[in-house]
């Protein structure tokens, strides 16, 4: 899938000092699907139990995408060290050991969260409920990490830098909105927290060495947006579905 390109005037302009640049990163946060119509009326206690289903079930595909992303960007990645780091989000999503406690990995706690919503776990894995513009999405994604530079899929990844809030959001609304939901369930959110602050140390650290122009800082920006741009699309696709 080709990235927008936004014609700019970069040619002969300076590039951005890093907190500069830094700072158009983090602005892009206006674009996130925190402010997505859908979301908004999910944490305000405005969805359905069905609703509800319907997002934790497409959404899942996008959690069992991550890691076949992160593993695509992993064997781009030539330098040892930054794959040291970056493994580390497969195993956050894969797990670490069995199937039980901290260490079974992200996948296994939204399967739960699917449990205390009401989805049955064969039913979650069997993918069924997945519409087909939220698959569309998440696999351009998945082929965007194994072709693109290392390095542009590392950016393409920044839209960690908001994520904790939403999941911080969900942890202070869902229990008070919807107590039909199992307590035990909402455990993914409170684990992406401090993950989440991890991976976006480093993958900034990365966008920020990399690119190091005016038109490339505009690159990264573009990529970033591209990221955005799938988020909110799968919700576009996943309130249709729950119509």
């Amino acid at each position: 899938m080709e990235i927008a390109q936004h014609p700019r005037p970069a040619n002969g302009l300076p590039a951005w000092t890093p907190e500069a640049f830094e700072a158009q990163l983090r602005d892009k946060g206006r674009s996130y699907h925190i402010h997505h119509p859908f979301n908004v009326r999910m944490n305000t206690g405005g969805c359905t139990p069905d609703e509800i289903r319907c997002w934790v079930a497409n959404r899942f595909y996008y959690q069992i995408c991550i890691p076949r992303k992160d593993a695509a960007v992993l064997a781009n990645m030539p330098d040892r060290a930054h794959r040291r780091l970056w493994m580390e989000r497969i195993l956050d999503h894969d797990g670490h050991g069995d199937f039980e406690g901290d260490a079974a990995g992200g996948i296994e706690a939204w399967t739960r969260l699917g449990e205390a919503v009401g989805i049955s776990r064969e039913e979650l894995w069997s993918l069924q409920g997945v519409a087909p513009a939220v698959r569309f999405a998440c696999d351009a994604y998945v082929n965007f990490a194994a072709k693109a530079p290392w390095q542009e899929a590392v950016c393409s990844s920044l839209t960690e830098m908001f994520a904790p809030q939403i999941h911080k959001d969900r942890l202070a609304t869902w229990p008070r909105h919807y107590p039909w939901i199992e307590a035990n369930g909402l455990s993914y959110f409170r684990s992406r927290i401090p993950l989440a602050g991890r991976d976006v140390e480093h993958g900034l650290r990365v966008t920020l060495e990399h690119f190091t122009t005016r038109a490339q800082q505009h690159r990264a920006l573009d990529i970033l947006q591209f990221k955005l741009d799938i988020l909110w699309s799968m919700l576009d696709a996943i309130e249709k579905a729950s119509q």
